[in-house]
């Protein structure tokens, strides 16, 4: 027998917290249903954080579970409409403002640090705007309040309880299979456990984990969609000394090249000062990588990691951005067994392997451990080796030392949020009743856009319904 609700949301990311958070604060009488594929947030417990090998653990407790991807991510708040996502796009720049700022209360109301990198900061924001000025790279300025891997954690903890001690139900370890849609309106859910739930509102909030099974459901259910954009990268590991300036003042320092040879945008992205670089599984065993950063000075190490992105738009008949990131970090997977691959920027250049010999005598040091010595050249696409060169080489005007021999380049970062569903300004796809939000519906790119998209369609919602 169905069982009826008042909202289902699908996915348990920023973006469906602070939608089921915003439900329940203004209206608590409602009958809200989170259905997520993943733990709750005390069970994701990933046993390659003791054991450094991968369990191959299903669902992967690292991208799936209560507070997505975030719970184990840096947790780098960005306060400025103008990175993330394209919230300013859909709800004009003022009120993408005041949601972000919004939002930005709700984490420090369950601890979130105070402090915010990249204010009060003009004399060195000067230098560094010269300099990237200089090297044609474009300085975004923008805010960061950094929660740190181990204080998220405990903030989407407590996060967890809230929304659970207001009448909130939260059905772990649950999948959905179909979305029900009747003479074009979304009517409810089947899973995978055989139940079905019935809601005149549903929010799919599946994040860059269900991304692709987002666009599997468009195409079953006739949800309009467009080409989004292909993000695919490396992860780049320093010394902390040659980051210095940056991370002091900035945090995370957004800078922004368009390359000479192609004219491809290529970014920095998530960076790691005193962190580590990670290994992300996502659905089939694919790995890719990422980093993360702890509040904790016992968990500091001596390098700083960032992501080099470059963005690729498509033209038709091309529909399949997040397929062909995944051939190219399937491709990587490949030659590493599974694991991923790490080069020397001076092995980079000169278009050779890296060898376990020549990685030892390096004197930067990797934090991924089990990382596989290897050649980018045999992974990615000339045009991007060409990307990501010229971008090291830009940097290297900016902070010098990026451009070292010894750099390390750890391949492949993928970022699967480029199903890009056609949303109105109430998030409402062409399907009456459903709505698509956050990173899996190519509308943020980010923790703060996810959570304020949340507080957004919350409110679309209870207007909706009065």
């Amino acid at each position: 027998m169905a069982k009826e609700f008042d909202v289902i949301i699908i996915g348990a990311g920023p973006g469906g917290i602070f939608c089921a958070y915003e439900l329940m604060e203004k209206r608590p009488d409602l009958k809200v249903l989170m259905i997520e594929k993943g733990r709750s947030i005390e069970k994701r417990n990933c046993p390659k954080r003791v054991t450094k090998t991968c369990a191959g653990c299903k669902p992967c407790s690292i991208t799936t579970g209560f507070a997505g991807a975030g719970a184990f991510s840096d947790g780098k708040l960005s306060l400025s409409p103008d990175v993330g996502g394209t919230l300013p796009d859909i709800l004009g720049y003022d009120e993408a403002t005041k949601l972000i700022h919004e939002s930005d209360e709700i984490y420090l109301k369950f601890g979130a640090d105070t402090s915010v990198y990249g204010v009060d900061k003009e004399v060195e924001l000067r230098e560094i705007r010269r300099k990237a000025i200089n090297a044609n790279l474009k300085l975004v300025e923008c805010p960061i309040r950094h929660l740190g891997t181990e204080e998220g954690y405990k903030i989407y903890s407590r996060l967890q309880e809230h929304i659970l001690s207001k009448g909130v139900t939260i059905e772990f370890n649950t999948m959905v299979k179909d979305i029900l849609v009747e003479n074009g309106i979304a009517t409810g859910v089947l899973t995978d456990k055989g139940e079905t739930y019935l809601a005149k509102e549903i929010v799919s909030a599946v994040g860059r984990e269900g991304a692709d099974w987002f666009k599997d459901k468009c195409e079953e259910i006739g949800i309009e969609t467009k080409p989004g954009t292909v993000d695919v990268g490396v992860r780049v590991e320093v010394r902390d000394e040659v980051m210095q300036f940056l991370n002091e003042n900035l945090y995370e320092a957004k800078l922004i090249y368009h390359t000479p040879t192609f004219d491809d945008k290529v970014r920095t992205f998530c960076t790691n000062p005193s962190g580590e670089v990670a290994t992300e599984y996502y659905e089939g065993g694919l790995a890719v990588v990422n980093g993360h950063a702890y509040k904790g000075k016992e968990f500091k190490t001596n390098n700083t990691n960032f992501a080099l992105l470059v963005s690729k738009n498509f033209t038709k008949p091309f529909k399949t951005p997040i397929e062909y990131g995944k051939k190219i970090a399937e491709l990587s997977n490949m030659l590493c067994g599974g694991k991923i691959l790490v080069q020397t920027y001076g092995d980079f250049k000169r278009g050779r392997r890296t060898t376990e010999e020549r990685l030892c005598r390096n004197n930067l040091i990797p934090t991924l451990k089990d990382a596989v010595p290897g050649d980018l050249s045999l992974v990615f696409p000339h045009r991007i080796m060409v990307d990501l060169d010229e971008m090291i080489q830009a940097l290297d005007k900016v902070t010098p030392g990026i451009a070292s021999d010894e750099t390390l380049l750890y391949g492949v970062e993928v970022k699967f949020y480029s199903n890009k569903v056609i949303v109105n300004k109430d998030f409402e796809t062409s399907i009456k009743g459903l709505r698509a939000i956050g990173d899996g519906a190519g509308v943020t790119r980010g923790l703060q856009q996810a959570s304020a998209n949340g507080l957004s369609v919350a409110r679309s919602i209870i207007g909706n319904m009065k």
